[in-house]
């Protein structure tokens, strides 16, 4: 059966999120003064063949935890859908 995983990752609330600060000043600077805080992330989406959903669910997290995201400083979810045919 073919899956969708649409695959979050952000960093840890304690991580310093240099980009995010970069972002929320070039925010402001353009006039949305309201900006309390932005993190940035990684959005990333893919299709995979699996026979059922538990097992692209053991799948996709040892993705991450192997290569998609660094554990130590980085957090992710995922979700994982019928993809399309």
């Amino acid at each position: 059966m073919k899956f969708k995983a649409e695959i979050f990752i952000s960093l840890k609330p304690t991580v310093s999120d240099p980009q995010g600060m970069t972002i929320a000043e070039g925010l402001k600077q353009l006039g949305f003064e309201s900006i309390d805080d932005v993190r940035a992330g990684k959005f990333i989406e893919l299709s995979l063949n699996a026979k059922t959903i538990s097992e692209c669910n053991d799948v996709i997290a040892d993705m991450c935890e192997r290569l998609l995201a660094n554990p130590i400083i980085e957090n992710y979810r995922f979700e994982i859908t019928p993809a399309d045919r």
